[in-house]
């Protein structure tokens, strides 16, 4: 069973993996802005990132400090951002559908209140 925890930890790993797929020059700081967690947040997903061999170290060569670096999708990572997005999506329906079933019952609700009222 997926626990809220896994799936937090698969939505923001996703969405590093996007982002570093689009911009791998990104520095933690701003991969951090950018999902809305601390940098040492970042600092932990990355290295588990690099851990796993879903991202690797690429030399940054437009930078004027050459000591930057660039956050590089392996193969492997990029198999994993598909079947973590595809997961990802699965789940948003998911509770898209749940959310939509929702405001439709809490509509009906408001629309028999307000009938009754008027008969009233």
């Amino acid at each position: 069973m997926t626990t809220l925890r896994d799936k937090m930890r698969d939505d923001v790993q996703v969405r590093i993996l996007r982002l570093l797929q689009e911009n791998p020059e990104m520095s933690q700081r701003e991969l951090a802005n950018a999902v809305g967690i601390s940098t040492g947040g970042i600092h932990y997903v990355l290295t588990a990132l690099l851990d796993k061999g879903l991202i690797k170290f690429g030399n940054f060569t437009a930078a004027k400090d050459k000591r930057r670096y660039a956050y590089v999708l392996t193969r492997k990572g990029i198999v994993e951002k598909a079947r973590l997005t595809q997961a990802f999506l699965v789940r948003k329906m998911a509770e898209y559908e749940a959310l939509k079933a929702e405001i439709e019952a809490v509509q009906r609700e408001i629309d028999a209140d307000d009938a009754q009222e008027s008969r009233s």
